[in-house]
């Protein structure tokens, strides 16, 4: 086993996702027909080996909860560590910032029993070889390996410019779009020691902010952060728009092969279902249709989840429809979001658009 425990913050849940985290966190978004964001970060670390795994919570936990389990699923479910969730022990479990997330759980902190920790986010889409990024973070004696990837992710993100040596001069602060250096994938590989005295700087003058305060610390200490380029695909989802045009990636087949390499697979919760059936007139174009669906209308350049029914006659068209959601017969869907256990009446017309997606709430009747 690596020498290594990951610690995964599924805190905080960009305000701009509106309807889709009103009764979960960010993390915990379907995603690509049968998955949810944490299974990327949950996977990538038992892809590398790491078997102890901490997931601090905030608010809006419970499907989080009810999706991880025991772990089992990603080999983090044992006797001795494993899969440890961390909601607030103390306090309001208002977190002002990372720090204040970490500052939480440093008891756990403290007890780990890996040199090392990786630090990430549970909304982050994207298969990143950890193993490579740990060996990588050993040979070169850094302080903090940070995980970046070209361009510029959605909305704002920390960037850092990079001297010709591989190593961090500056973080850029909450910056949109590209610009100069290169952007943080916020996923980084310190010593736990290290971890712990960012998390006592910042506690001891007041602050909050992980990346300013912390990082940016201890480059003006004379610490030293190597880069880590991931160069595949990865989506940073902050908005409703960047959920829908996430999603719509995955009908393209190398962006999807990016994303679920065959010798990274991502894993999640399973459920029995049987086959999808298509009846005699449906139709499938360009769509990816997940098990346990009855297709009897047609559908185009959609993520269809388990479960979903689709009536006769019904002409779905951009759409994303979660898990056991009900289509009536003879609807006419476009550029629409559905949540799960939606139901939408036979007959009904429901238009967004390429730029405005129309999103319908968990268990809601049209």
């Amino acid at each position: 086993m690596i020498n290594l425990h990951g610690l995964i913050l599924a805190d905080r849940s960009s305000r701009n996702l509106r309807e889709l985290v009103l009764v979960r966190t960010s993390s915990s978004l379907p995603f690509a027909g049968r998955y949810r964001l944490i299974d990327f970060a949950l996977s990538n670390l038992q892809n590398a080996g790491v078997r102890d795994v901490g997931v601090v919570m905030q608010r809006n936990y419970s499907s989080l909860l009810d999706h991880m389990g025991s772990g089992k699923e990603w080999d983090m479910s044992r006797k001795r560590g494993g899969l440890k969730l961390l909601p607030p022990f103390t306090g309001s479990g208002e977190y002002e910032g990372i720090i204040d997330a970490l500052e939480n759980v440093r008891g756990y902190i403290e007890d780990i029993k890996q040199d090392y920790v990786a630090l990430m986010r549970g909304s982050l889409a994207a298969s990143i070889d950890l193993g490579d990024v740990m060996y990588q973070h050993v040979r070169s004696g850094a302080d903090v390996t940070a995980v970046c990837c070209p361009g510029a992710p959605e909305g704002e993100h920390h960037r850092f410019i990079v001297g010709e040596d591989g190593y961090a001069t500056e973080i850029m602060l909450r910056r949109v779009g590209e610009s100069e250096g290169v952007a943080s994938l916020e996923v980084y590989i310190m010593s736990k020691q290290t971890l712990l005295g960012i998390i006592d700087r910042c506690d001891n003058a007041l602050n909050h902010k992980f990346h300013r305060d912390g990082l940016g610390g201890l480059l003006a200490a004379g610490g030293r952060i190597k880069i880590y380029m991931h160069n595949d695909y990865v989506a940073r989802i902050e908005s409703v728009g960047g959920y829908f045009a996430a999603n719509m990636d995955m009908l393209d087949s190398g962006k999807r092969h990016q994303l679920f390499p065959e010798e990274r697979p991502v894993r999640t919760k399973g459920r029995s279902d049987v086959s999808t059936y298509y009846g005699d007139q449906a139709v499938n174009r360009n769509s990816l249709v997940a098990d346990g669906c009855i297709i009897e209308g047609s559908v185009e350049n959609c993520v269809i989840f388990r479960g979903v029914r689709v009536g006769a006659g019904a002409v779905l068209r951009n759409c994303i429809i979660m898990q056991d959601s009900v289509i009536g017969e003879n609807a006419r869907l476009d550029y629409i979001i559905a949540d799960k256990d939606v139901r939408v009446s036979g007959g009904v017309t429901l238009s967004g658009s390429p730029k405005l997606q129309l999103v319908l709430p968990k268990g809601s009747e049209v």
